[in-house]
């Protein structure tokens, strides 16, 4: 025994005498993924592979009640973590043991676990909870959504919060399983496929289910509550189409809105021949009920567009640009908010290459009337896109002059190069985050230039970029007065 002592103890003092550390205690995850536009957005410490979300809402008194299952991976020796949530919580349980947690700042839920997580372990959270979301402000506002006849959880950058608990940030993306019981009558939208059809519960309830089958961001899930009229179709390439319309909608409304989201698989199967691949499982939209949403947002598989987007008639654009976001933005997400023009500016040029298809103004004809008609002191000059700050995160600047550099870029590399560096970009990211770094060095070496001054003119110069050749005074394309009506309504996220 004392002979084992003293080898032991000589055996310290090597290790001592060679500076090998003690293994590091494990620390608290971070309270944010390090978003340099939103700190404390989403958590560090863990990454998550799937949520499996549990609801049951009763839209008369606006009650949620819900279990959120979450499944994840420790990237860091974890002694606690954070998760982005406002609702109250009853139970957390990590790993099959009761944890202890704690509120902080407007959206944090401090989690800690019974014992220390180690790195690369697996991680089992089960959240149970209940509260009335429209009731609950977090970031200054409440992003949840009364409607007549339901709710809306519909939000960018934010919406998770007051639906589920999440590592709320694009970067860490996960597939989903959301299932919500409604009263009997209601319809209760989702993102994906259906695995099963809407089963009667008792009590007047009805379950409906939803399956997201790729990598998703947290904010592009969505949760719709109401009265809803339901289309269904097959895609030729056999994926499902899915069309809710909300009974409130007056018949001029629903006709033009049908008229328009019902061509969502023609859309998007020319989107195809642009930009790759569609990919995803399912596609469709939902046209919400009059005076709830205010825009439209690309939720994955499935976007949700504003009634008032039809009020004019059929209203194609915006069809165009929420699905191009599916390549834009959903497929190849930002990997910081700051990226924002790289979903926005995509999904813009979108719209220019579908007004050009159908004859109704090329993306040139659209470049020079932007060009020309936007005052030399208008924000979209003065914002530099690649870096547009909050207050313009959804400005012109990230949607117009974003489209107007892929224009630039696509004069300058010509249209074989232009389209396959957009084929090749999302191939290349396809269910990941990138950055515009990323986009302008692909860019290049695409198409052997050097575009650092192109770049440099129409993303980070907060000023209006000189043109080689002056422009006659455009008229505006016969597609404008959509395309301006569009985003005049987007901009409202």
């Amino acid at each position: 025994m004392r002979r084992l002592l003293v080898a032991t103890l000589a055996t310290a003092l090597t290790l001592a005498g060679t500076g090998v550390a003690a293994q590091a205690a494990p620390a608290p995850g971070a309270p944010g993924i390090g978003d340099s536009y939103y700190p404390d957005y989403g958590n560090g410490g863990y990454d998550v592979s799937h949520y499996d979300i549990r609801l049951r809402y009763t839209p008369a008194t606006d009650k949620l009640t819900g279990t959120t299952t979450i499944l994840a991976g420790a990237t860091q020796d974890l002694s606690r973590f954070n998760l982005d949530f406002v609702l109250d919580v009853s139970s957390i349980q990590v790993n099959n043991r009761p944890a202890t947690f704690a509120r902080q700042g407007d959206h944090e839920l401090v989690v800690t676990p019974a014992r220390t997580i180690a790195a690369g372990a697996a991680i089992t959270i089960v959240v149970q909870y209940s509260g009335v979301p429209s009731s609950k402000v977090a970031a200054g506002f409440t992003a949840w959504t009364r409607t007549p006849d339901g709710a809306l959880a519909i939000g960018e950058p934010q919406i998770a919060w007051w639906w589920y608990p999440s590592n709320d940030h694009p970067s860490d993306k996960a597939t989903f399983d959301v299932s919500v019981s409604v009263p009997d009558g209601v319809e209760a939208i989702s993102n994906g496929v259906q695995p099963r059809p809407p089963v009667r519960e008792t009590l007047g309830y009805t379950r409906w289910s939803w399956r997201s089958l790729k990598p998703q961001a947290t904010y592009l899930t969505f949760l719709t509550v109401g009265q809803y009229d339901v289309t269904t179709d097959t895609t030729a390439d056999g994926s499902t189409v899915y069309n809710a319309y909300s009974q409130l909608l007056t018949p001029d409304f629903r006709d033009a809105a049908k008229a328009s989201v019902e061509r969502t698989a023609e859309i998007t199967d020319w989107e195809s021949t642009v930009f790759g691949p569609f990919p995803f499982e399912a596609r469709g939209g939902v046209v919400t009920s009059p005076g709830t949403l205010g825009f439209a947002l690309e939720n994955q598989t499935r976007p949700n567009y504003s009634s008032a987007f039809f009020r004019r008639g059929s209203n194609t654009s915006v069809v165009v640009h929420e699905n191009a976001h599916q390549w834009f933005g959903d497929s190849v997400s930002v990997r910081n908010w700051q990226n924002i023009w790289l979903n926005e500016g995509f999904a813009s040029y979108a719209e220019w290459l579908w007004s050009e298809k159908n004859d109704e103004g090329t993306a040139q004809e659209i470049f020079d009337y932007l060009y020309a008609t936007y005052p030399d002191d208008a924000a979209i000059w003065t914002t530099a896109p690649a870096d547009p700050g909050t207050a313009e995160l959804f400005g012109d600047a990230v949607y117009d002059r974003g489209a107007m550099t892929l224009h630039q870029l696509r004069l300058a590399v010509g249209d074989d190069d232009f389209f396959t560096i957009l084929r090749t970009w999302t191939a290349e990211h396809k269910y990941g985050n990138a950055t515009t770094e990323e986009f302008t060095a692909l860019a290049e070496k695409i198409s052997g230039q050097d575009l650092d001054a192109l770049f440099q003119a129409w993303l980070y110069t907060p000023s209006k970029p000189v043109l080689a050749a002056s422009l006659a005074a455009p008229v505006a394309p016969k597609s404008w007065a959509q395309i301006s009506q569009t985003h005049t309504l987007l901009h409202e996220h």
